[in-house]
């Protein structure tokens, strides 16, 4: 296998539902993305091999494989095939792992992972919705309960004994460094402004007793509004290429990819995914958690992100520092890729070595990556 580097890494601002970002097509916000990769990169697009890209409500506007419709309404290269994926939330990093591998194993020289979601004009569930019939059949219920990803995050806090007040303090210091990170401009090298939005629009600060003063989601739980990811509208995407065909072109490589994993746990506890797509990295390629400088985990609900802590024990200062999903939001087919952008810009920013993305999926899924500056 070929070493594979990311030489540009770009994402949307994430906008708030009904937002900034609401007023575009899914295909143009994808497809803005997309130009402004093939912009910062400076390779000529026609030369990239495949374009993957991950979307979890492909319906409607979503439909007809989103991935190329953006490639080619961006009027990029009609001969540059694209196509997309669902792997749920994680649809956007299984892009990416998808995309290395195929760098990875030679059958192209480059390659595009990106993903989208525009949260705002195609909602959550309109795949279970839409029919005709339904996603989960009577013999996947016979084995497994209706998969229900608030009662997964709901049991994950009662299994590792995560309290409101633990999930409460994750959402403020998620929203405080998030706060922090745009007002000084951290990140910024990885944004590209969208239909005039510029940052991020869901960041909100609260004081902690109005924290402590939301009702929570269902009766006896621990999350509320507050601790669970914000609904949100974004793009993302990064171009990857073999190391060796990078630096006969002169491209100059941003990161190399060390590893990248997709596991699988119970149906009913698909929340946990990122404690095992961790332990797989780490351990394959000879790492502790210590030698980890930049954490990016989705924080789908604070009890995932808690969990994972307890199991790895992270030093939570290297985890999220520009805040995660419960300040920026969760674009579901985005994120991922919009983790990876994160964390490619913020080991360069902090001059660290190595970085972690890690996430939950719906249907009982894990998804991980390692990344090593250049």
């Amino acid at each position: 296998m070929t070493d594979v580097v990311v030489v540009a890494a770009v994402r949307s601002p994430f906008g708030r539902r009904g937002g900034g970002l609401a007023g575009l097509h899914p295909v143009d916000l994808l497809g803005s993305i997309l130009g402004a990769l093939a912009e910062r990169s400076g390779v000529d697009p026609a030369t990239v091999g495949q374009v993957v890209g991950g979307c979890v409500e492909k319906a409607g506007e979503q439909a007809f494989n989103v991935t190329r419709t953006a490639w080619l309404s961006a009027g990029l290269p009609s001969a540059v095939p694209a196509s997309t994926i669902d792997a749920q939330c994680g649809s956007a990093q299984q892009a990416f792992t998808a995309a290395y591998a195929l760098v990875a194993a030679g059958i192209v020289d480059s390659a595009v992972a990106c993903g989208v979601e525009s949260m705002s004009r195609v909602p959550m569930a309109t795949t279970f919705t839409s029919g005709p019939g339904e996603p989960i059949s009577p013999s996947f219920l016979e084995r497994y309960p209706f998969p229900d990803q608030f009662a997964s995050a709901e049991a994950i806090a009662a299994s590792w004994g995560v309290t409101r007040e633990d999930c409460d303090a994750l959402a403020l210091r998620s929203n405080a460094r998030a706060l922090a990170a745009r007002d000084a401009g951290h990140g910024a090298a990885g944004l590209a402004a969208v239909a005039g939005v510029v940052a991020d629009e869901t960041i909100r600060v609260a004081p902690p007793e109005k924290l402590a003063g939301l009702p929570t989601l269902r009766d006896g739980a621990v999350h509320t509004a507050a601790t669970a990811s914000k609904i949100a509208d974004g793009a993302a995407a990064l171009l990857l290429m073999d190391a060796d065909r990078a630096a006969a072109d002169g491209v100059a490589p941003l990161a190399r990819v060390v590893d990248s994993v997709l596991v699988g746990v119970e149906p009913d506890q698909m929340l946990t995914g990122p404690i095992p797509a961790t332990a797989t990295l780490l351990t394959r390629n000879g790492l502790k958690i210590e030698d980890i400088d930049v954490v990016e985990i989705n924080e789908a609900f604070a009890s995932v992100v808690l969990a994972w802590a307890a199991e790895t024990k992270v030093d939570m200062d290297r985890v999220n520092p520009n805040g995660g999903a419960l300040a920026h939001g969760h674009p579901v087919g985005a994120t991922g890729a919009g983790l990876l952008v994160k964390a490619v810009h913020e080991l360069r920013r902090i001059d660290g070595s190595l970085g972690l993305v890690t996430m939950c999926c719906g249907g009982g899924l894990g998804t991980g990556t390692l990344l090593q500056r250049m």
